[in-house]
């Protein structure tokens, strides 16, 4: 409940600050790519395996996911100028405030992954849909660079599939060990410094 709460006001504060940069983010994406939507919405899988639609600015352009749901950092074609931009400081995942708002995310929790990956998780990493699923946590920090990680790769899917996504899952798991209202203030602070500074304070 409490949790529940924080998000609600967090959430609700963040969006009143952040109007005039979703507004300049808004026309960005439309003078740089128009003819699309600003908002791009993806099914990702919640809490008990529950579907929701996770919101992002679009970055890439019209019809990218079809040609693959992993990006591959900076080489990838389909993002766009502005979309590098809102990228590199993780301005298209701001969106997601409104996902926090409808209650299919939380502030802090493990990020929701596509079913498509989710169905190749093992028993004990199912534990992580037991929460619900978040902004940032542990692993959004850790692999901040995923999609450089990716790029450097011969076959991204399989370095993906075989070491990353175990890697970030175990992450998870030790976030829902360690949950609780400091320690989501602790990974707010640490997500922040990370985008902003490229420096990491946890020790994980």
């Amino acid at each position: 409940m409490l949790k529940r709460l924080f998000d609600l006001i967090f959430s609700i504060i963040a969006v009143v600050i952040l109007s005039p940069v979703f507004l300049i983010i808004v026309l960005a994406i439309f003078i740089d790519s128009p003819g699309a939507g600003i908002i791009y919405k993806q099914g990702r899988v919640g809490k008990n395996g529950k579907e929701f639609n996770l919101y992002k600015f679009r970055t890439m352009k019209p019809g990218s996911d079809k040609k693959g749901l992993l990006t591959l950092g900076g080489k990838d074609s389909r993002i766009t100028r502005a979309g590098h931009f809102l990228r590199r400081y993780k301005l298209d995942e701001l969106a997601q405030l409104f996902n926090v708002i409808k209650g299919d995310m939380s502030i802090v929790g493990p990020r929701p992954e596509v079913k498509k990956y989710v169905d190749l998780y093992t028993t004990g990493q199912k534990d992580v849909l037991s929460v619900k699923p978040g902004l940032t946590d542990y692993a959004s920090i850790e692999y901040s660079d995923e999609n450089s990680i990716l790029e450097s790769a011969d076959n991204p899917e399989k370095l993906y599939i075989e070491t990353i996504m175990p890697a970030k899952l175990k992450l998870n798991k030790k976030y829902i060990k360690d949950k609780g209202f400091l320690t989501d203030i602790k990974v707010i602070i640490a997500t922040f410094i990370k985008v902003l500074f490229k420096k990491s304070i946890l020790k994980l």
